[in-house]
């Protein structure tokens, strides 16, 4: 019966690294305007995990930290997100990796 919390206790701060959570920072977001002078490097599209009122922004919150993830991967540390209408449901997130 003790290893169930040791467990527990353990998936909870194996999600703490996961980036999805806590973020990319040295992996910067930009605008369109302000990567003129960089070199592309790919277009990464990532679908939230969850949708809705009330989990909506955690799932979007947790994609655009794992789109970060995936351009650093790639060799980026610059991401430009496509724009979303403010208040839209978001499906699916798409973005363009720059290294700057």
């Amino acid at each position: 019966m003790r290893l169930i919390p040791v467990l527990t206790v353990a998936a909870m701060l194996g999600g703490c690294s996961d980036p999805g959570f806590r973020g990319v920072p040295s992996v910067r977001t930009a605008e369109a305007s302000e990567v003129g002078a960089c070199r592309y490097v790919t277009d990464i599209r990532m679908r939230p995990g969850v949708y809705g009122p009330v989990l909506g922004d955690q799932g979007v919150k947790y994609a655009r930290n794992k789109v970060l993830e995936s351009a650093q991967k790639s060799g980026a540390n610059t991401v430009v997100f496509d724009p979303v209408e403010p208040g839209a449901a978001v499906y699916l997130l798409t973005a363009k990796a720059y290294s700057c």
